[in-house]
């Protein structure tokens, strides 16, 4: 809106004044005015467009689908209306008929990884007669359905007794005091002085915890209802010495496997510790996450916890790393680059940008905006991806494919957001996205140096999502050892789930039998030890 008080304000003194009119003054005035005002509505214009996008983007995170899609996406309620041509064709068609053998389906093969008890129904006796008064006899069965049938979990009280032995011989002796008595070995348990804390059952409660996110206390109310009580607090006094005690040196174990390897991933999520030394409980904490890449020979998953997230974290965690690190671009990993490492920045966090961009504009602008334009440079190359990956092409095949058929097209996408950068409006979420393409641009560009590489971050995201999703139940950690606890059970889980053992099976055997081992043979405890391997693999059928 014009303001025309101050232009009244200039007409009323120049009609009191007894000074002649200086028209080419007032035109001057007014044109300054003018374009002040210009200005300001340019800057009210630009603050409401921000405004518009933080509003679609808070209804879409309340109400949308949290996913990145792409346009060519079809809903699965109106697939064939989307898919069906609206014209009809005049074309004469042939229908061709065969018969085939039907394909084994996923159903078959689910039974085929489970045991399998067959229940025979029969005749009672006095029922075997034929009408003719003959008898019955069976001349064949036949499977009519197969259930899946669920045995619930089961407690049950071990003694351990130790075997004392003497000797006749030495008994008969006049000395019976000289008497040797020899006794049998007993496993070490792996809480000394619990009582009742068996491998199996520390086992359970980690394994509940950090693979299903299920919270100590919902666990002590499981636990009651298969009249077992413990408390809480004994069961989280558990956890932390059985990872602290047991399960600290097959991390570091792995933590000297993680750097002999030239490619890693590296992300970093919050975590709120309540009793922190220095810190007050509302501040954030943070949870590091470091994994193998996807050729690695072994893979490994590492958590670990720090206060803050300054950048020394990773510096003093990977020292003397000097490989490919997939990071996305928060400057605190910069510092690895001045040790040798080569960053490899993420095209999905990238991709993430422009997909923010095309939430917040109406419906109707979003297939012709240039955030859609952004986004599908950035899908092409993940389909490029996937295409490798169905013809499964080794590394050395997949560079050469990569700079042929993917780098002309990541050249074109930042050619673009360079001549758009001049077009968009400050502080809009599409100038966001494009200045971060530009900023990012020679860290994006690294993952054409090795076809071992990824295009995005993704591996280091999926390995973090268990603790994300139990961060949402359990809420916080108590203490700095809790936290430090947690990292590295869930270190050992997410190694063990990547190693294809299942978690509560590899716990229960490291609980067995490091307790009775010298440390020298911890390294035979590794996930990837054939006999490991064999014994806490799913079992089959």
């Amino acid at each position: 809106m014009l303001d025309f008080s101050c232009i009244f304000a200039y007409n009323l003194y120049m009609e009191n004044s007894k000074l002649p009119i200086d028209i080419e003054a007032e035109n001057t005035f007014l044109k300054a005015e003018i374009t002040r005002l210009e200005s300001e509505n340019a800057k009210l214009k630009i603050l409401n467009n921000w405004y518009l996008e933080q509003h679609r983007l808070a209804q879409h995170r309340r109400f949308g689908a949290s996913s990145e899609r792409t346009d060519e996406q079809i809903s699965l309620f109106n697939e064939v209306e989307v898919t069906a041509s609206n014209e009809e064709t005049t074309e004469t068609k042939e229908t061709i008929t065969y018969t085939r053998k039907k394909a084994k389906g996923k159903r078959e093969e689910f039974y085929n990884n489970i045991p399998t008890v067959q229940v025979i129904h029969e005749l009672p006796e006095d029922e075997r007669i034929c009408k003719c008064g003959g008898p019955l006899h069976v001349c064949g069965h036949e499977v009519l359905r197969r259930e899946v049938e669920v045995i619930p979990a089961q407690v049950r009280a071990t003694e351990h007794v130790q075997t004392v032995y003497g000797c006749r011989k030495c008994e008969q002796s006049a000395d019976v005091c000289a008497v040797p008595m020899v006794k049998s070995e007993v496993p070490a348990p792996v809480i000394a002085g619990s009582g009742i804390a068996s491998p199996s059952l520390v086992a359970y409660i980690i394994s509940n915890k950090y693979v299903l996110a299920l919270p100590i206390h919902r666990q002590e109310q499981e636990l009651q209802r298969m009249n077992v009580f413990i408390s809480r607090q004994t069961m989280a006094n558990w956890v932390i010495f059985a990872a602290l005690k047991w399960l600290m040196p097959i991390y570091a174990l792995l933590h000297k496997e993680l750097l002999l390897n030239d490619i890693l991933h590296a992300d970093e999520t919050t975590l709120q510790v309540i009793i922190e030394t220095g810190r007050k409980a509302s501040q954030k904490s943070y949870m590091w996450v470091y994994c193998t890449g996807r050729d690695a020979g072994h893979q490994v998953v590492l958590f670990e916890y720090q206060p803050t997230r300054e950048g020394k974290h990773p510096q003093k965690f990977l020292e003397g790393y000097n490989g490919f690190l997939h990071v996305d671009a928060y400057a605190g990993y910069l510092k690895m680059e001045e040790y040798g490492a080569t960053l490899v920045e993420c095209w999905g966090h990238a991709r993430r940008k422009y997909d923010e961009a095309l939430k917040a504009l109406k419906k109707e602008e979003k297939s012709d905006s240039a955030a859609n334009i952004g986004f599908k440079y950035c899908n092409q190359l993940f389909e490029l991806e996937r295409k490798y990956d169905e013809e499964g092409l080794d590394p050395e095949e997949r560079t050469k494919r990569r700079k042929i058929e993917a780098m002309p097209i990541a050249e074109a996408f930042f050619a673009w957001a360079e001549s758009m950068l001049t077009q968009t409006l400050p502080k809009s979420k599409l100038r966001k996205a494009i200045v971060y393409t530009l900023n990012q641009k020679p860290r994006l560009m690294n993952y054409f140096l090795d076809g071992r590489l990824e295009p995005s971050n993704n591996r280091c995201e999926r390995a973090i999502r268990p603790f994300a999703v139990g961060r949402n139940n359990w809420q916080f950690a108590y203490s700095e050892k809790g936290a430090k606890a947690s990292a590295i059970a869930y270190s050992i889980v997410e190694t063990a789930l990547a190693n294809g053992l299942v978690p509560f099976l590899y716990l229960n055997y490291l609980f067995e039998t490091l307790p009775n081992i010298p440390v020298e043979q911890y390294a035979d405890c590794l996930p990837w030890n054939p006999l490991v391997q064999k014994i806490c693999k799913p079992p089959s059928k």
